[in-house]
C-alpha cells in the first residue's frame, strides 16, 4: 500500500469538542545524554504538536537544568545517571511514572554506555505501547532474543538503515527485510529513508511516497518517533499511528521545503510545520 493524503485522512482520531487533555493521551519520553541535549527537545515537542493531552520526559539528572528550560509544554524530570547517561538507578522511577502512561518512547539521544544499554533492555518488559529509536534500537544489538519479551505487546521499531542492519538479516529488498523482521519478532517497524517502509507483524505492508533530502539531518528521527508515541497515546492502532506519524512527518518535512529549501530547513521547522501538514490533511 502506498500512502496518501486520503488514507491518512480516513485514519486520524477525532477530538471531542468536549474534551480535555486525560482525554487525548498520556505519554512518557526517556530520553537524552550530555551531548545529546536537543533529542529529547524534538521528541517531546513533536508530541505535543501531534495533539498529545499531557508529555512528560524524563532525562539525565546531568542535563536536567538545560532540558527544563528548553520545554514548556512537556513536563520534564530528572533521573539518575552516571557520566552524563541513565544509569540502572533510575530503573524503579522511569517504571513508576510509565506505569502512569498510555505510550512511552525509549533511545533518542540516550547515548551509549554498559548501564544505559542494559537499562533499555531491562525496560523492554513495560507493559505500555513501547516505541524504541536511536540507542533505543542500538541496545538490542546482540540481545535481538531479548524481544520476545514484547510478546503479545505493542512494539515500535523506527531504525534507519544503519540501525536496521546491526539487528537484521538484509533481504533482497528494504520492504522484504522489514516485512521479514516485523513478523519473525512481533513487532511494528518503521524502516526509515527514501520511501519509508513500515511493517506490521500480521503481514501489512505501507510505503511512504512523499519527504524530501531536506529532513537528512540530524533530529528529523527525533522528531518522527514523538510523533509515533503520540499517536499510539491518543489511541490509535498501532500500524495506523505509524502510516499516519511517517506521512504526516514527510509532509511537514515538504511544507517546509517548500518556502525554506531543503538545504536551510531543520528539524525544529519539521515541528513547527505539523500543524500546516494536519491542516493540508484535514482540507483534503
Amino acid at each position: 500500500m502506498e500512502l496518501t493524503h486520503g488514507i491518512i485522512k480516513g485514519l486520524l482520531p477525532r477530538r471531542a469538542a468536549d474534551g480535555h487533555k486525560g482525554d487525548f493521551g498520556k505519554v512518557f519520553c526517556v530520553c537524552g545524554s550530555v551531548g545529546y541535549t536537543g533529542a529529547p527537545m524534538f521528541a517531546s515537542r513533536a508530541a505535543v504538536r501531534c495533539g498529545c493531552g499531557l508529555v512528560f520526559l524524563a532525562v539525565p539528572q546531568a542535563i536536567w537544568t538545560v532540558a527544563a528550560v528548553k520545554s514548556d509544554e512537556a513536563m520534564v524530570f530528572p533521573a539518575p545517571d552516571r557520566e552524563g547517561r541513565l544509569s540502572l538507578a533510575a530503573e524503579e522511577s522511569l517504571r513508576r511514572r510509565a506505569g502512569e502512561c498510555d505510550a512511552v518512547l525509549l533511545g533518542c539521544g540516550l547515548g551509549r554506555g554498559e548501564e544505559t544499554d542494559a537499562l533499555s533492555r531491562r525496560l523492554l518488559d513495560i507493559r505500555k505501547p513501547l516505541v524504541l529509536d536511536a540507542d533505543g534500537i542500538n541496545a538490542l544489538a546482540g540481545h535481538i532474543d531479548k524481544l520476545e519479551h514484547r510478546r503479545g505487546l505493542t512494539t515500535v521499531l523506527t531504525p534507519h538503515g544503519g540501525e536496521f542492519a546491526r539487528i537484521a538479516v538484509p533481504g533482497a529488498s528494504r520492504e522484504e527485510s522489514a516485512a521479514a523482521f516485523a513478523a519473525r519478532h512481533g513487532v511494528f517497524l518503521i524502516l526509515k529513508g527514501h520511501r519509508t517502509v513500515i511493517a506490521a507483524p500480521d503481514g501489512r505492508l505501507a510505503v511512504n511516497p512523499i519527504g524530501n533530502s531536506g529532513m537528512a539531518k540530524g533530529g528529523s528521527g527525533d522528531v518522527l518517533a514523538g510523533m509515533v508515541l503520540s499517536l499510539l497515546g491518543q489511541g490509535m492502532e498501532p500500524f495506523d499511528a505509524c502510516c499516519g506519524a511517517v506521512y504526516l512527518h514527510a509532509l511537514a518535512g515538504d511544507l517546509a521545503a517548500r518556502e525554506l529549501t531543503e538545504r536551510a530547513m531543520t528539524p525544529s521547522d519539521l515541528v513547527e510545520y505539523i500543524p500546516r501538514a494536519y491542516r493540508e490533511i484535514e482540507h483534503s
